[in-house]
């Protein structure tokens, strides 16, 4: 059978990652670096040069910045070096607000080129603010092929990785064990590597008051995504005097648990996949999937069989419906339904039938992915192109070092077992990735400690705070989010009513959510507990309202919401720029195989 060697356990374990053993905190010296030796950093030059990566046509400069391998202990262990990007603010002197750094979450996300995104996106902001991005330590450099690209990566012999179909949904001795093995490989190859302990949120919090320093800013303003939420709090929790205006789009509980927000992508995931993907397929297609979420779900269960009949691994066909945060991410997933549940000669007439708009961008991603239009993807292509990617000729996996030792050397985490249990809790409710996460979890067999405990947000910048949040984020929840909001009295909370998706500031041609966070971003003024609708979906020219704790949020606090005016209905699919980056945004935080 077709599968990655790596398997549907290490997909997993790629976006939902947390923290480590349970064990005795270091405590943390100071907030801030000492004079000496650290102070030599900051007085550095900056390298202008031209950036490695597409910079979309947005004038933007790139520079490498030193940095020590460990901010406790600068003049201990090698030097590290960070790809940073700048793109001037564009408007006058007078007008200058200082610089703005953005970050697309991850953990591990390149965010050097989303500095240009922004800028081209929001040209009000940019007209006011040097809009800064940063390739976080150990994730290498956006644009480059080969190792510089890649970053520090663990190396995983392929001898230790399970081999042949994985099926978490069999709960047989030695299924858990083969999928248990996959992260135990990775945890040890990822700890074998020297930096491994200085990887972490702690250290790149640092970083970014390095390049704050390098900028000639007093304070440092930020749009962080999705795990950015969490390296942005933490960021104004241990610099609060250098800490101005703070944007958290899609936000983890960054005053608790890391891996909590995690821990919760199997019932997230379910809850988007149930009130609002299968409704919007019935919507688009109903001669495949029928015209209720319960036909829809038939066709879904017949998919799979199907699919592990071609040779697809059953955990991969579970993975496309989790994390499945942006409108590319639903068409992908649609145009591999269409493709398993339909004889080859149908396909073509499925997609025909599709909204001009839906077919025309399942074209584009199906180009892009497997290299055919959508009508001529097939059950073979699909099993080929994708899975064949995977299949190693080397005898090591590498996989990307960063994305495992921020989320398990951030916090004390739970053990194997635990995350067994939880799989075993998970499963008969979540079926479509409950079976799956916590038998895939690499930081149940991390052993590290962690080095630094990371504060809280103290009640002294939550003013500087505007939480953005969508009511069906299949990534990180809304109530992560809200938990965060709750320990945290005095930020300001935009919640964005009915919206499916992972990431709303510039990705969603959403004018009311990108309205406030401007307004704030240049103004400072936000409207307390305010809502923003969502907009239509792909192909769609209005929103359908669902269920969800939004709804019960209003239910409780009518009296103290401010909902905001709706924007016009318009179809978010005109705009390939925006609809790429949420792409991008949601693929940080979710690597899945089969993606």
């Amino acid at each position: 059978m077709n599968k990655l060697r790596v398997g549907a356990a290490v997909a997993v374990s790629l976006s939902l990652v947390a923290a480590i053993t349970p064990t005795a905190v270091g405590r943390v010296a100071n907030a801030s670096v000492k004079a000496a030796p650290g102070a030599k950093y900051a007085e550095q030059k900056l390298d202008w040069q031209q950036c490695s990566f597409d910079t979309e046509g947005v004038k933007t400069v790139c520079a490498m910045m030193t940095v020590p391998r460990d901010w406790a202990k600068p003049a201990a262990g090698p030097e590290l070096k960070v790809y940073v990007s700048k793109v001037v603010a564009t408007g006058t002197k007078e007008d200058y607000q200082g610089v703005l750094l953005t970050n697309p979450g991850g953990p591990g996300g390149q965010g050097t080129s989303l500095a240009s995104s922004i800028a081209g996106l929001q040209p009000a902001v940019n007209a006011k603010y040097d809009i800064l991005g940063m390739d976080p330590r150990g994730t290498g450099q956006s644009g480059v092929e080969g190792d510089a690209g890649l970053g520090v990566t663990c190396d995983v012999p392929v001898s230790r990785l399970p081999q042949g179909p994985a099926d978490a949904r069999d709960r047989s001795a030695k299924s858990i064990k083969d999928h248990q093995q996959a992260p135990r490989a990775i945890a040890e190859a990822c700890q074998s590597l020297a930096v491994s302990p200085y990887i972490t949120t702690w250290q790149t919090a640092h970083d970014m008051d390095l390049y704050r320093q390098l900028s000639g800013a007093t304070k440092l303003n930020y749009v962080g995504y999705s795990y950015g939420t969490w390296l942005g709090a933490k960021y104004a929790s241990l610099f609060p005097g250098t800490t101005g205006r703070m944007v958290l789009d899609s936000s983890l509980d960054w005053q608790g648990r890391l891996q909590a927000g995690f821990e919760d992508f199997p019932r997230i995931g379910q809850r988007q996949t149930d009130t609002a993907f299968l409704s919007w397929l019935n919507r688009t297609e109903p001669d495949l999937f029928g015209k209720t979420p319960a036909a829809a779900r038939k066709v879904i269960e017949a998919g799979r069989a199907k699919a592990v009949e071609a040779g697809l691994d059953p955990d991969s066909y579970d993975g496309l419906f989790t994390g499945n945060g942006s409108a590319i991410g639903w068409l992908f997933t649609m145009i591999a339904l269409v493709a398993l549940n339909s004889p080859e000669d149908e396909a073509a007439k499925t997609f025909a039938a599709l909204p001009a708009a839906v077919r025309a961008q399942a074209d584009k991603v199906s180009l892009k992915r497997l290299g055919v239009p959508a009508a001529k993807v097939t059950t073979k292509i699909l099993v080929s192109q994708r899975l064949g990617e995977g299949e190693q000729e080397s005898d090591y996996v590498r996989l990307p070092l960063t994305r495992f030792a921020v989320a398990c050397n951030d916090q004390p985490t739970k053990t194997t077992a635990w995350y067994k249990q939880l799989s075993d809790r998970q499963g008969p409710k979540y079926r479509d990735f409950g079976w799956q996460y916590g038998l895939g979890e690499v930081c149940g067999p991390w052993t590290d400690e962690p080095l630094q405990k990371l504060p809280n947000l103290p009640a002294s910048v939550r003013k500087n705070v505007l939480l953005v949040q969508g009511e069906l984020d299949p990534q990180t929840g809304y109530e992560q989010a809200m938990a965060a909001a709750g320990k945290a009295p005095g930020i300001s909370i935009l919640r964005v009513d009915d919206s499916p998706f992972h990431g709303q500031y510039s990705t969603q041609d959403n004018p009311c959510v990108d309205g406030v966070v401007n307004t704030y971003l240049l103004h400072g003024s936000t409207t307390p507990n305010s809502i923003c609708p969502s907009v239509p979906l792909l192909g769609e020219t209005k929103v359908y309202p669902v269920r969800g704790p939004v709804d019960a949020y209003l239910k409780a606090n009518k009296a103290s919401t401010n909902r905001l005016v709706s924007p016009k209905a318009t179809t978010p699919a005109d705009d390939q720029t925006r609809r790429d980056l949420a792409d991008r945004i949601s693929e940080e935080n979710n690597t899945h195989l089969l993606r």
